[in-house]
């Protein structure tokens, strides 16, 4: 029940001030000396709120009435009330018998003699004025705060526009980019001077070497999440190709989950047009997800491009700086570019799912940004990667690239069976110290001994055994003893190499092969001592 009835009920004033019939009966004026009116007091209940009652109510009844609306109150008003006074006015005091007479109305202070004295103030009455004011303070002050919170600003803008097509409305953002354009210390345009042989080497995939790099197609998506299938939607599709020596980024948004197939269509209709796709993990990723998604849609799925995934082309070659093969850093460590505010790739689904809540559209900007960057990253990086891999073919490398760079395209290039190229890495990369300089020594001694230079390649293994330790060491002492034996025919080299390689082989083995050599040592000396005018072996031989 609401303050206001309540405290209206204990004073005998009905809602909006009238008096409450069903309590209290209002008295006709006296009909002999009238009585004399007194200003009323501030504190004084009003004579509207007389506590009289007609002369049929009992006492009982009274007190029964106002023990009921006392257990209506809640437990707050409650505990007030039993702390107060609990005295209350006699009803003799308040009624006054009608059998043939009127009872006059309570008078205040200062009323001539004779007048009825008003009856003492009720401090449960007083208690809950006190409350209801507070309350009504603390609604005034929640109000005013509520008032001067700052208006919730209207959804901005999305980053994109529609685009009328003839599969349907599209949402675009395009930019082009001129031919000067760089990616922190690579020319964008450099992926259009690639060579589709030394593409498809470094790639280790031999369809390349006939695509006409100059129609490629980059893609990059973001999606809905990572988990793949069914679920996982690509919201924006980043396209990007080149016109002249100019860059077209060109990127479809997803407005509304549904409406995905003008969007595919889009699509299909520039890979038409292209000769292979450009992508960072997108035969794991991108194109088996984009292939769903036309399956779902009922749209033709294009036939499928050759396709440079260059992810697995940096995991080969810059797997020896050891800071993972993330897009970003090999952003940061190969390009020189650091992303300033970029949006954490984590955060991008909620982002979207925040946006089709009825978010703020303006707030997928950074997310737009972020796949333009990847997308520029593709062509710098392939440009990039192709000069590099260029500079190993039989001239000099550059003093200045880094050993752990050329140590991986030297690797590259013994997969791809170009050795001559694998070799010229391998010696420029043993520049490198520590176990980058050892495992270039080693790779430059087994291809000086694949092109059959069996004394280049032990040199090669003795400078390594300079920083190597351990089971490295172990490892280069057992090719040694390899290469004296087989190659160099030098049996007392390769006997001290192998007693020098027990942990690089299993017990068993290398047993055998310290018999096997001591066996061939003895048999060797024993047949020089039979040659006639032979001297005796020295000791210790």
């Amino acid at each position: 029940m609401d303050l206001k009835r309540k405290l209206a009920r204990l004073t005998g004033v009905g809602p909006g001030g009238k008096p409450a019939t069903n309590r209290v009966a209002t008295l006709p004026e006296p009909t002999s000396e009238p009585r004399a009116e007194s200003p009323p007091r501030a504190d004084a209940p009003s004579t509207s709120s007389v506590d009289a009652h007609p002369a049929d109510v009992s006492r009982e009844e009274f007190a029964a009435t106002e023990a009921l609306e006392a257990r209506r109150l809640p437990p707050l008003f409650q505990q007030a009330l039993d702390g107060s006074n609990r005295a209350t006015p006699s009803p003799s005091q308040a009624l006054r018998a009608s059998s043939g007479t009127a009872s006059s109305l309570s008078q205040t202070p200062g009323a001539p003699p004779g007048s009825e004295p008003a009856p003492p103030k009720d401090p449960r009455i007083e208690s809950l004025r006190r409350m209801l004011a507070d309350w009504s303070e603390r609604q005034g002050q929640t109000a005013a705060r509520r008032g001067a919170a700052p208006a919730k600003p209207r959804p901005g803008p999305l980053p994109v526009v529609p685009q009328e097509t003839p599969y349907g409305t599209v949402h675009v953002s395009e930019t082009l980019l001129s031919p000067e354009h760089r990616h922190g210390s690579a020319p964008v345009a450099g992926a259009l001077d690639v060579e589709g042989e030394l593409v498809a080497r470094l790639a280790l995939h031999e369809e390349l070497a006939g695509v006409d790099f100059q129609r490629m197609l980059f893609l990059d998506t973001e999606t809905t999440g990572l988990a793949g299938g069914t679920g996982t939607v690509p919201f924006l599709v980043g396209l990007a190709w080149f016109e002249g020596r100019s860059l077209r980024v060109h990127q479809l948004f997803l407005r509304k989950l549904g409406e995905e197939a003008p969007m595919l269509r889009v699509l299909a209709a520039r890979m038409a047009t292209s000769s292979c796709l450009v992508t960072f993990n997108g035969k794991s990723f991108d194109w088996p997800l984009l292939r769903t998604r036309f399956v779902l849609n009922r749209v033709a799925t294009p036939p499928e491009l050759p396709h440079l995934d260059l992810l697995h082309c940096a995991r080969r070659v810059f797997k020896h700086r050891g800071a993972g093969t993330r897009l970003v850093h090999v952003e940061e460590q190969v390009l020189g570019h650091r992303r300033v505010d970029d949006v954490d790739g984590s955060l991008i689904p909620e982002l979207y799912f925040r946006y089709l809540r009825g978010g703020d559209g303006s707030t997928l900007t950074p997310v737009l940004e972020h796949n333009a960057n990847d997308l520029l990253l593709l062509a710098a990086l392939l440009g990039e990667l192709v000069r590099k891999f260029r500079a190993g073919d039989g001239t000099a490398v550059p003093s200045g690239e880094d050993p752990r760079d050329l140590l991986g395209f030297a690797g590259v290039a013994l997969r791809a069976g170009d050795l001559a190229r694998a070799r010229a890495f391998a010696r420029a990369a043993t520049r490198g110290a520590g176990t980058v300089g050892v495992e270039a020594h080693a790779l430059a001694s087994r291809l000086a001994r694949m092109a059959g230079e069996p004394q280049v390649a032990v040199e090669h293994l003795l400078q390594a055994l300079d920083s190597a330790r351990g089971f490295q060491a172990a490892t280069l002492h057992l090719e040694l003893t390899k290469l004296y034996e087989h190659s160099l025919k030098d049996l007392a080299s390769a006997l001290r190499h192998a007693r020098l390689s027990a942990a690089a082989e299993l017990p068993d083995d290398h047993r055998r092969r310290i018999v096997r050599l001591e066996g061939r040592i003895d048999r060797s000396t024993r047949g020089r001592a039979l040659e006639p005018g032979a001297r005796p072996p020295r000791p210790g031989i």
